[in-house]
């Protein structure tokens, strides 16, 4: 088996591999921050006693931080144009704040629209907005 993904990867053109490489290390970052993120809304709903779309802008602006490192160190390293801080930066901030706009989309959805429990909003949080936020990344923010 080990051979084949080998072959695979061997395969695979440059643009791919590196598309490959920046998945996989927004699995494993994204879902980090992501999961930090996801665990300061959910303190804030029940040791908090936050209401739900506060919970969701206290946690956001904290996984924003976290996020930023990680993934122009990490994640998207040597990826794109290598453009200054304040252009990736400001774009950051917009890409995030369009997350933030689709969770409290989420958050409210959830809550007050289907009166179901706010940490039930933790799953589309962990599953859906993750992808549009590497989309994002890849193609605007880190290009």
């Amino acid at each position: 088996m080990r051979d084949g993904l080998v072959r695979l990867w061997d395969g695979l053109a440059d643009e791919h591999r590196a598309l490959a490489t920046q998945v996989m290390r927004y699995g494993v970052a994204g879902v980090g921050v992501t999961l930090f993120q996801i665990g300061i809304y959910n303190l804030g709903l029940g040791a908090g006693h936050m209401a739900p779309l506060i919970a969701n802008t206290v946690a956001t602006a904290a996984a924003m931080l976290v996020g930023y490192m990680i993934h122009s160190r990490f994640t998207f390293e040597g990826h794109g144009s290598g453009a200054g801080a304040a252009r990736t930066g400001s774009r950051f901030f917009v890409a995030n704040m369009i997350g933030f706009a689709v969770n409290s989309l989420w958050v409210w959805l959830f809550s007050a629209v289907l009166h179901w429990s706010p940490h039930l909003a933790s799953l589309p949080v962990l599953f859906v907005t993750p992808a549009l936020l590497f989309w994002l990344n890849r193609k605007w923010v880190f290009d």
